[in-house]
Order: structure tokens, then C-alpha cells, then sequence
């Protein structure tokens, strides 16, 4: 299933899109898409419907955010090979674990911010994946077990911010606008090996970033196995997963985004987001 929520920021209802495309409305299903619904008896009360008798909703709604009441979103950095190498680091041992603030989810095609003052906002393509049940110091083998989807996130990210005001990365993760999330949540049983899947973006027309989840350095499994062992994941958390090379810091000169500049991203399987960078607004 690729389940969406649409509507106006706050107001956004729960969403499905059917065989053909089209978005139909499943408020009269669920209240919404979130913790409640993504364990498998909610999954299950979902497929019991019959999109074809689902209100067709008519028009271009926005999209917001796939899933609702996310209590954490937690990010892997430097988890593809070549992007560690374009950002002159090691590759890893072990994963590289930051949070993103749950304040900066937004829609998959709302505008993305430049915070004040900025002068390096980067963009990052990632695959997403959202948990479905709690997991709690899960074994590898056992950790899909707990996902309940995937989606799109590109991880803006402010260098500046990041890299040279101290050595936490957070505060150049979690501005206003930096997560960008969808435009819908895959169910599991809809991919068929999340570590081949290929994923690309660009920025106003030039493509910038190739990549596949198959140079990955640490797995999905692997990933939400290791974040389960520092702490407890539940149902709507997301966690974002690295990002193929391709970065504007890894490019010589760096080059970063500004007013205007268009960012169009994707995943196979996954949709397509595209955001308009604006300035900052109080």
C-alpha cells in the first residue's frame, strides 16, 4: 500500500493511492496515519478496504508528512562508502547516529527554508524507514519484523552549522523545514529488496546525487537492529539512513543552496519530492 496524508499543515487526513494513482480518502477507515495504525492489525484494517469504494479526492492536494505523531527521527550519517570519502572522514566501524528534531518534518513538496544567517544548506537523498512496532534491542534477523514502511527523506543539512560550530551535528540538522518526508509511506510488502532500490537528485534540472541502497554500509536490518540497542523505538519513529555521494559539500568548490534553487528527488518505488528553496522568514 503507498499511504499518504493530504490536506493543509494540521489539518491533513488520511489518504491511500490506489492501483491507478489516484489519492482516495480513508477517513471513514482511520482517523489518521500514525503509531495506531502502523503495527500489523492497523496495517490489516487498511487492506480490508476496498479502494475502489474509497472517495476519490478530487484535485492536487498538498501532501504532508506520511505519518503523524513521529516521536523520533533518528539519522545515519556517512553510511554509503563514497560519501564518507567525499567528506574526507573514515568509513565508519560502527554507525553514526544523530537525531533531526521532530520540528523540522514537513510535506514532501513544501518549500525548504534557508535558516538565518545560512550560507552552506545542503541536500541529502534518503531512504526512510518507518517503524511499525516497538523494538527494543532486536536481533538483526529479526528487525524488518518491526518496519512498517518505507519513504523518502531528504536530510537538509547546514554545514556551517554542523561541521564548524562544534562537534555535535544536530543543531545543522534540525532547522526549520529540514526534513522533508514522503509523499507516502510504502508498506514492506510492496518492496521487494529495500537494498536495491535506486535513488537520485537534483538541483534545478542538474542531477547531482546517484546513488543505490545496495552500497549502503550498514543495512536496513542492521540499522534499526543497532539504533534498537541505544534506545526503544516505537511505532511512527523514523529513521533516515544516509545518503550517496554527490553532496554540495563534496564538491570542488563546495556548492550549496540559495534563493530560488529547485531540489527534485526520488527513490525507486518510493515517489518523488520537489521542494523550492525560499529565504527566511520569521
Amino acid at each position: 500500500m503507498k499511504l499518504v496524508r493530504y490536506g493543509n499543515p494540521g489539518k491533513e487526513k488520511p489518504g491511500l493511492i490506489d492501483l491507478d494513482g489516484r489519492l482516495r480518502d480513508l477517513s471513514a477507515v482511520v482517523p489518521d496515519i500514525g503509531p495506531a495504525q502502523l503495527g500489523a492489525i492497523g496495517l490489516a484494517r487498511i487492506r480490508k478496504a476496498n479502494p475502489a469504494k474509497l472517495p476519490l479526492v478530487r484535485g492536487t492536494p498538498r501532501f504532508g508528512c506520511p505519518v503523524a505523531q513521529v516521536s523520533k527521527f533518528v539519522a545515519i550519517g556517512l553510511n554509503y562508502a563514497d560519501h564518507a570519502a567525499e567528506s574526507g572522514v573514515p568509513i565508519p566501524k560502527e554507525p553514526v547516529v544523530f537525531m533531526k528534531a521532530p520540528s523540522c518534518i514537513q510535506g514532501p513538496n513544501d518549500p525548504v527554508m534557508l535558516p538565518r544567517a545560512s550560507v552552506k544548506t545542503d541536500w541529502e537523498v534518503e531512504l526512510g524507514v518507518v517503524i511499525g512496532t516497538q523494538a527494543r534491542y532486536v536481533a538483526r534477523k529479526d528487525a524488518l519484523a518491526h518496519v512498517a514502511g518505507y519513504c523518502i527523506v531528504n536530510d537538509v543539512s547546514e554545514r556551517e552549522y554542523q561541521l564548524e560550530r562544534g562537534p555535535q551535528w544536530d543543531k545543522g540538522k534540525g532547522c526549520d523545514t529540514f526534513g522533508p518526508i514522503g509523499p507516502w509511506l510504502v508498506t514492506t510488502d510492496e518492496i521487494e529488496n529495500v537494498q536495491r532500490l535506486g535513488m537520485w537528485l537534483d538541483v534545478n534540472g542538474k542531477r547531482m546525487q546517484t546513488g543505490n541502497t545496495r552500497t549502503m554500509i550498514f543495512d536496513v536490518a542492521k540499522l534499526v537492529s543497532y539504533v534498537s540497542h541505544f534506545m526503544t523505538l516505537l511505532p511512527g519513529d523514523v529513521i533516515t539512513t544516509g545518503t550517496p555521494p554527490g553532496v554540495g559539500l563534496g564538491m570542488k568548490p563546495p556548492t550549496y543552496l540559495r534563493k530560488g534553487d529547485v531540489i527534485t528527488l526520488a527513490i525507486e518505488g518510493l515517489g518523488e519530492q520537489r521542494q523550492l528553496v525560499v529565504p527566511f522568514k520569521p
